[in-house]
């Protein structure tokens, strides 16, 4: 391992952040956490168990009083510390997040920038919860709304943003005066890490955040939503494990944010730029090697343009460099490991085999890490497996339409609904068919809709509530009213 390397991993503090403290787990365990670009350890984290959970809760219950009385200008300032320092360590944190999970370093220094302005939007937030005050329609009463954080809360962040999807959850909770408990994905949890000392160092005050990385989801997350005094979960990740968290969080009656998986459909229409498309497509596909719940999963090129537009994202996917993410110009990391790799290999070769043809790519490269080659398949059936399935690799199938009612059929044809890409230069097809859509959110003429300033979201299975923009920190406050009655 290189020296800035070392460097890097070895100022990551790898025990239990709890109660303000860093502390070994009660049990003593560590698991290793593996570089996706050569299957190399590159150290070992303290193991969270049960008992460390309920260390956490306890902290987070017994500071949940005097930390939501804490002044909102106050709770704003640590954040903007926070913000600042994200950025002026910018550097490490992005080799750091490459080491963990590969993305190219460019790429991770675009995170650590994302992640950051998660905190600088929360930041102004904490000084804008309001209230109100209005007369009953007869006249004989007054109501008093005010606003109040939730309590103390679960958040369960996923490993392929493992920066911005912690901010994006603690932001908002510290901003409204609600404690919270961090569990990080198992596979990157120096990310995790880091951000817990950079927010100690800007001034949070002891127990208002945990971090507790484990290999025991199961036995960190759900005795503390069945427990009672949690009352509060946010989850970001699978959709078969949010629909057990939400189970889980049901018993309790808790207050629930779930953005789960996605399948989004790419709509080019004949009247589209296409050299706009073209890029709107890599970066929809590309974000983060494809591992992304954003991703676009199934490109739907109309007639009489498909064969273009599959040529050109051909040309563009296939002079993508693949490599180690910390090398000069390389723009594709590895998959986070063999699973994912395996995964997407079948997912290929199930549309191969049902007619698919493929394009560029197709299959691993050599050698050690778990790195796929860039791929595009045209002549996609839709009832290729990969078409209701979220891919989370660097595959792009490219599926032929010719009208607009027969893509809005298709795209809409799952049980997803995250988001969805669509590009036409007729204004009036770009409204019909963006109201359409099934999605909570609509990339128009973009490929990247993700801005810690917008509502980021899903419908159908695709989750529960937002997270971003001015709504964000709604998920985290209860609204109380107060009816002052004698009024004359």
């Amino acid at each position: 391992m290189a020296g800035h390397e070392e460097r890097v991993i070895t100022e990551v503090a790898k025990q239990l952040f709890i109660g303000g403290e860093w502390r070994d787990p009660a049990l003593g365990a560590t698991f290793k956490v593996e570089d996706p670009s050569t299957g190399s350890v590159l150290c070992e984290v303290a193991d969270a168990g049960t008992d460390d959970a309920f260390a956490a809760l306890d902290a987070a219950v017994r500071v949940q009083p005097t930390w939501a009385k804490h002044p909102p200008r106050e709770r704003g300032e640590i954040l903007r510390r926070a913000y600042e320092l994200l950025m002026q360590r910018q550097e490490d944190l992005a080799l750091l997040m490459t080491l963990e999970m590969g993305k190219p370093v460019p790429e991770a220094k675009g995170e650590i920038a994302y992640a950051a302005d998660f905190l600088r939007w929360f930041s102004e937030e904490a000084v804008r919860i309001e209230g109100g005050f209005s007369t009953a329609p007869n006249g004989q009463a007054r109501f008093l709304i005010m606003r109040q954080p939730v309590g103390p809360s679960m958040l369960v962040t996923p490993w392929n943003f493992p920066m911005a999807m912690g901010t994006r959850k603690i932001g908002p909770a510290i901003a409204a005066g609600c404690t919270a408990i961090l569990k990080p994905a198992q596979q990157t949890p120096l990310s995790a890490l880091a951000l817990a000392q950079i927010l100690r160092e800007a001034g949070l005050p002891e127990g208002v955040l945990s971090v507790l990385p484990t290999t025991d989801a199961g036995g960190v997350t759900e005795p503390l939503l069945r427990d009672g005094r949690i009352r509060k979960m946010s989850f970001t990740g699978s959709t078969g494990v949010g629909r057990k968290l939400l189970e889980q969080s049901s018993e309790q009656v808790l207050r629930t944010s779930l953005e789960l998986g996605g399948n989004a459909p790419f709509l080019v229409f004949d009247d589209a730029d296409l050299d706009a498309a073209v890029e709107g497509a890599m970066q929809a596909k590309m974000r983060n090697i494809g591992e992304a719940c954003t991703a676009a999963n199934r490109i739907y090129a109309q007639s009489g343009i498909a064969a273009e537009f599959s040529r050109r994202l051909s040309e563009r996917m296939g002079q993508l460099r693949v490599g180690r993410g910390t090398e000069e110009g390389v723009q594709v990391g590895p998959l986070i490991d063999a699973k994912a790799r395996e995964k997407v290999q079948h997912l290929v070769d199930d549309a191969v085999d049902r007619g698919a043809r493929v394009m560029v790519g197709g299959g691993p490269d050599e050698g050690a890490g778990y790195f796929y080659r860039p791929t595009v398949l045209s002549d996609v059936p839709q009832e290729a497996e990969l078409s209701d399935t979220e891919i989370f690799g660097p595959v792009a199938p490219v599926i032929t339409f010719e009208t607009e009612d027969e893509a809005l059929a298709d795209a809409n044809d799952t049980e997803y609904g995250l988001v969805s890409y669509v590009y036409t230069s007729d204004l009036n097809r770009a409204l019909r068919v963006s109201e359409r859509l099934e999605t909570g959110m609509v990339g128009l003429n973009q490929g990247i809709v993700s801005n810690p300033a917008a509502p980021f979201g899903g419908v159908k299975h695709s989750g529960l509530g937002r997270e971003g923009g001015r709504v964000g920190i709604e998920e985290f406050l209860e609204t109380k009213y107060i009816g002052i009655g004698g009024v004359d």
